[in-house]
């Protein structure tokens, strides 16, 4: 399963890439993350409550540019997955942010939810979510501007 999601946010791309490069403060944002712990560059363990399951998983960056592009995959867990986020500059002042994911889902409430879409939906209030968070604060909680060569 694929999902593709797009948000425009009004700050400049750079506060728009910094702050998702701040995994720690993801659960202000994204609904179903509980926590994340970030193990070093590229590593981090995932909490997440899915339809009230709660599950756990470990994700690597396998690839990350400034300003354009953060990819990643589960590398162990109950959720097997990876994604990408891009980011392009609209204006000086504007970003559009898009989310690639591609999931296998699994047990019946999942695949439920990704044929009647669910899952989609969840990802797009997501994307709401990080442009109010955002724009609210009009500058990033912090920045990773390291590269990650795919």
């Amino acid at each position: 399963m694929q999902i593709i999601e797009t948000v425009d946010v009004d700050v400049p791309v750079t506060v728009a890439y910094n702050q998702w490069t701040q995994f720690e403060s993801f659960p202000h944002f994204l609904e179903e993350v509980v926590s994340i712990t970030q193990g070093d560059d590229t590593h981090t363990h995932w909490v997440v409550n899915i339809a009230g399951a709660e599950r756990e998983f470990d994700a690597e960056i396998t690839e990350q540019h400034p300003d354009e592009r953060v990819a990643w995959r589960s590398t162990a867990g109950e959720t097997a997955h990876a994604g990408a986020v891009t980011f392009h500059k609209l204006s000086d002042a504007a970003t559009r942010v898009t989310v690639q994911i591609d999931w296998d889902p699994e047990g019946l409430a999942e695949k439920l939810g990704a044929m009647t879409g669910v899952a989609s939906h969840a990802v797009r209030k997501d994307l709401d979510n990080f442009k109010e968070f955002i724009e609210g604060r009009g500058s990033a909680t912090g920045a990773w501007r390291g590269d990650v060569e795919a």
